[in-house]
């Protein structure tokens, strides 16, 4: 499935902002994406399994909070970075 990486993330996916990932749940495709691209997982899901607070997932546009919610191959997948400052 596409997984759309936000721009804060690229650096660990060579400046590329969508990859091909397969999985059966959106922690299979975080899995999978941290076996390609090592280090980047850490990055989105903390040290309790739980998305990082600056972090959003979306699955065909729709806000998935938990990462044990199932995706098929059909479906995009999009990373989405919350943006701070002053």
């Amino acid at each position: 499935m596409k997984v759309t990486i936000p721009p804060p993330l690229h650096s660990y996916t060579s400046g590329r902002g969508e990859v091909d990932i397969e999985g059966e749940s959106l922690a299979e495709v975080l899995a999978g994406l941290d076996e390609v691209f090592p280090g980047i997982r850490f990055r989105i899901i903390d040290e309790q399994d739980r998305v990082r607070p600056h972090i959003k997932l979306f699955v065909n546009a729709r806000l998935a909070p938990v990462i044990d919610r199932p995706v098929a191959p059909e479906d995009t997948v999009q990373i989405i970075c919350a943006l701070s400052g002053g």
